[in-house]
């Protein structure tokens, strides 16, 4: 009977060796782990992130860049008014634009991009922005378009001028 009970005893401290928490899974890994499945996440969404940027169609993006600019001027040209108490008045011209009532008189400013036309909201009846001297003037906007590209300029005469999409 002691023979048979030290044949249990040495089987069970000779048999395999336990596993603790930190043991590697017999066989190689079995799975991802959390984090590097993240990081898989992550450089995927970069990686889409870049191509949608780089598919962006060139006609948006000299769209966007003439209307940011004339947002600029705009805004330049308003805020000069405030400060001198003189009426500025911007009127599209063929191939660019002017601005009356500036002394002196500064030549035409050209589109940066061929082919951008102006097109005026069917409310509006007067074919210029009134960009001041009142600090409040009434909601103005005007549309700027490159070939199918559209791309809408207003503000409510408070707020400076804005970009939105028709």
């Amino acid at each position: 009977m002691a023979q048979l009970q030290g044949r249990r005893l040495s089987r069970g401290l000779s048999s395999r060796p336990s596993r603790g928490p930190n043991a590697a899974p017999r066989g190689g890994q079995r799975g991802l782990t959390l984090l590097e499945l993240l990081v898989v996440l992550s450089i995927a969404a970069i990686a889409t992130a870049m191509a949608a940027l780089a598919l962006r169609d060139q006609g948006e993006q000299a769209l966007q860049r003439e209307g940011e600019r004339l947002i600029a001027l705009l805004e330049g040209q308003r805020a000069w008014s405030r400060s001198s108490g003189q009426a500025v008045r911007w009127v599209p011209v063929e191939g660019g634009f002017v601005f009356q009532g500036r002394a002196p008189t500064r030549p035409a400013e050209r589109w940066l991009s061929q082919g951008v036309q102006v097109q005026w909201p069917p409310t509006s009846a007067e074919r210029a922005l009134v960009l001041g001297p009142e600090p409040i003037l009434a909601a103005q906007s005007v549309v700027l378009k490159l070939r199918e590209q559209e791309l809408r300029l207003s503000t409510n005469g408070l707020a400076p001028f804005q970009v939105q999409r028709p």
